[in-house]
């Protein structure tokens, strides 16, 4: 049976965590989608539409009773907390979303008529809804990917490539404590799987999809794999063309080196580390960028410079930023590593929760930047990593080697035409 919609236009669903960097690539996916044609729609609780979105994706509000106003705020901070134990609250955070999205998803994704979905990796329940409803579906990796495999660290720990025996085992036991500590929200995975009539089901990695999964990983930053899916693909940063096109409107002095930090959207509140970094920019000549996200109030942003920032704002244009700089301080946000890299700028990074300590490992072992833990992280030794950073090129040269692989890798261009013929092939099926 031919499909009768104009030009075979298909609609595809947003699966996404609440967080802004993955909502944010998500989004930059479907802004494609919508430019090949094709109807998209975000499903999440009713705050997350509070966002802007981009023309042409619609939003469908899930969870008025058990997400409602207010509850998107208090787990954003959770996320945000650098107190240990907060993160057995984002865990829980997490299997509430999953079960959000299994028992209000399946009803809404029929009334919307929707034809393909893409999964964000991090959130089980788009590939529980995709097999329990017999539709196509891309799995997205907007952070490391997770697929596992033997002795391979998970993102979420902070190991190095394991080289030995003794450094495998460590690998394989601190797995176990992950999957021990994800256990809430593996029942989630197991008890929804299990009413979807889907079989066994308990990890993450159980919900990937078996069709096409998508990463933003660039190649040679990941450690090796020595079996992805052969419909694996990494495609680089997903990166709206409308960003590419801002500008840094600040008159940087030419004769200085030029620093921009950023802590992301979440950990930018962290004003003791900020005033360090500016305390060893002062020490060092170096003219420094902060941008807080919104997380700090004006009486911090002048502290801040009295101690030695140059610039200090809110939000600013990151991919703007990072070209026109010499070096980037991060916190090892996996979008900031993609951009700098992208760019082919080194990188202090100072990670501080979830992957970021995963990922610092691959920034080291790639050679593109130095990684310094915050708690270690006195203006003396920020001063000595960031001169580093700044004077020996060998880091540079390691981060411009990734500049032609982004360049071939595609970026949102291929990942959408990806998305495209998959829900063209589901479709085909379908009539």
């Amino acid at each position: 049976m031919a499909d009768t919609r104009p030009d075979a236009a298909m609609h595809v669903a947003l699966i996404s965590p609440p967080l802004p960097s993955h909502l944010s690539t998500h989004l930059v996916l479907g802004e494609a989608l919508v430019a090949l044609g094709h109807r998209v729609t975000l499903l999440h609780q009713v705050e997350v539409g509070d966002r802007a979105l981009p023309a042409g994706i619609q939003f469908q509000s899930l969870g008025a009773t058990s997400h409602p106003r207010g509850s998107l705020a208090p787990l954003l901070a959770r996320t945000a907390s650098n107190k240990p134990w907060s993160v057995f609250g984002v865990i829980a955070d997490m299997a509430r979303n999953t079960e959000l999205f299994c028992r209000e998803g399946p009803a809404a994704l029929r009334d919307l008529r929707v034809d393909c979905l893409i999964a964000d990796q991090m959130e089980p329940a788009g590939g529980l809804l995709g097999d329990h409803l017999g539709l196509p579906y891309a799995s997205l990796a907007c952070a490391v990917p997770m697929n596992r495999e033997p002795h391979l660290p998970l993102p979420t720990l902070p190991f190095a490539y394991p080289g030995t025996e003794r450094e495998r085992q460590i690998v394989q036991g601190a797995t176990q404590v992950f999957d021990l500590m994800m256990r809430g929200q593996g029942k989630v995975i197991q008890r929804q799987a299990q009413a979807f009539g889907l079989g066994e089901r308990r990890t993450l990695d159980d919900c990937f999809s078996p069709y096409l999964q998508l990463s933003q990983c660039l190649p040679g930053f990941d450690f090796p794999r020595h079996a992805p899916p052969p419909h694996f693909h990494e495609v680089g940063p997903l990166r709206s063309p409308a960003v590419r096109e801002q500008r840094l409107e600040l008159e940087i002095d030419p004769r200085q080196p030029f620093v921009f930090a950023s802590f992301g959207t979440l950990q930018g509140g962290r004003l003791p580390l900020f005033r360090r970094i500016a305390q060893a920019c002062r020490q060092l000549g170096v003219q420094v960028l902060i941008a807080h996200c919104g997380r700090l109030e004006a009486s911090a942003e002048r502290r801040l410079l009295d101690d030695g920032a140059t610039w200090v704002t809110d939000f600013a244009p990151q991919e703007a930023a990072i070209a026109r700089a010499d070096a980037v301080i991060t916190h090892g946000g996996f979008n900031t590593v993609l951009d700098a890299l992208a760019a082919g700028k080194p990188m202090l990074a100072l990670p501080m929760v979830f992957d970021q300590p995963g990922i610092a490992r691959r920034l080291e072992r790639v050679g593109a930047g130095i990684c310094l833990a915050p708690r270690l992280a006195s203006k003396a030794r920020l001063t000595q990593a960031l001169g580093a950073v700044l004077a020996d090129p060998a880091y540079r040269r390691a981060a411009e080697r990734f500049v032609p692989i982004t360049q071939a890798a595609g970026g949102v261009a291929a990942a959408a035409r990806l998305v495209d013929g998959l829900a063209r092939r589901g479709l085909e099926r379908a009539s």
